[in-house]
């Protein structure tokens, strides 16, 4: 059988992996469900027209990894799976409903009549809604950590609605729109873009607000969280994360006031980089917090062998396809009906 943990750190490989695919669910479907948000809000139906049709070639596809994700994690890390699951079972069920609703809204809205298209509009809405603010809860809890005993989940069946998560999940929702609004500055002109600036400097506010509030708190989840940044020689490295946070929030407010189209989408995929690397650092190593590292919960290293060679043959075709998509597709949307 195949084994390369003599050669390399197998857990960590697939700890990285999954934290990979992770971030580039949120930065890629993190978009067009922020575009779900903002849709009722557009200025006129001709808006909401080139607003899916922004993201018509590449929302299916963006959730590819959210499979590989929990795929990886299932097969991966099977103890973590077995732990995370059943106590996060309500919050994934309702994401994956929000998902449902809005891949079956986005399908029927071109089809449907005027006198039907509200009904998918509202669909599209609050399917995207749901599964934003369901995303965020799970982070929550995940960064709170999740009650176990031994190796099973041994809290209650709400353990996952408590105030730290429903403001993760608010907070994710703004953050979403950020990405949503600034996606369409760069995919689209005139009215719809000069609202899509509009929206982006209202969000960009309380996206400012929910990672001050959020960051805080987090230092205060557990003790080892506080001592990861507090402590030498972490101290005088870690603050370069805030400190290029704040230059990319100073940077993102006087874009939206200017002319730049694509800058302040790359802006704001900077700063859910950055969030996400300082949630990493003081995450490290736990994989179920605060029980379980990546090492406790991985699986044989002949299984992590074997689907680390399945992965290297297939991640580099997915990331072609993604990466010849948003290049075949670049440039302005239109509100023609080309879907």
């Amino acid at each position: 059988m195949f084994d390369f943990s003599t050669w390399i750190d197998l857990p960590l490989v697939w700890g990285l992996l999954i934290a990979t695919a992770v971030l580039l669910y949120v930065w890629l479907d993190g978009f067009d469900l922020g575009i779900g948000i903002l849709f009722p809000f557009a200025p006129s139906d001709k808006c909401r027209d080139r607003m899916m049709n922004s993201i018509a070639p590449f929302w299916d596809g963006n959730e590819t990894w959210l499979v590989l994700g929990g795929g990886g994690l299932f097969a991966a890390f099977p103890v973590a799976y077995a732990i995370i699951m059943p106590a996060l079972y309500m919050p994934v069920i309702l994401m994956l409903l929000g998902l449902i609703f809005r891949g079956v809204a986005f399908e029927f809205r071109f089809k449907a009549s005027e006198k039907q298209r509200w009904m998918w509009d509202t669909a599209f809405h609050f399917g995207s809604l749901l599964a934003t603010v369901m995303q965020g809860i799970i982070l929550g809890n995940f960064v709170q950590g999740i009650e176990v005993t031994g190796r099973s989940f041994s809290g209650g069946p709400l353990d996952w609605a408590n105030g730290f998560s429903l403001l993760t999940g608010v907070a994710l929702v703004f953050g979403y729109a950020l990405l949503g609004a600034t996606w369409l500055i760069m995919k689209t002109g005139d009215i719809t873009q000069d609202w899509a600036r509009r929206a982006a400097r209202y969000a960009v506010v309380f996206v400012a607000i929910f990672m001050v509030i959020v960051s805080i708190s987090m230092l205060f989840v557990d003790p080892r969280i506080f001592t990861v940044w507090f402590s030498a020689p972490n101290i005088f490295i870690l603050p370069l994360i805030p400190i290029l946070t704040i230059a990319a929030f100073w940077t993102l407010f006087k874009d939206l006031s200017g002319k730049r189209e694509a800058r302040p989408f790359l802006l704001t995929l900077s700063l859910f980089l950055l969030a996400y690397i300082g949630f990493g650092v003081g995450m490290y190593p736990w994989i179920v917090p605060f029980h379980f590292t990546l090492w406790d919960a991985a699986a044989a290293p002949t299984s992590q062998s074997l689907l680390l060679i399945g992965t290297a043959l297939f991640l580099p075709l997915v990331l072609a396809y993604t990466a010849y998509s948003f290049y075949t597709f670049r440039g302005k949307a239109s509100d023609e009906p080309m879907y």
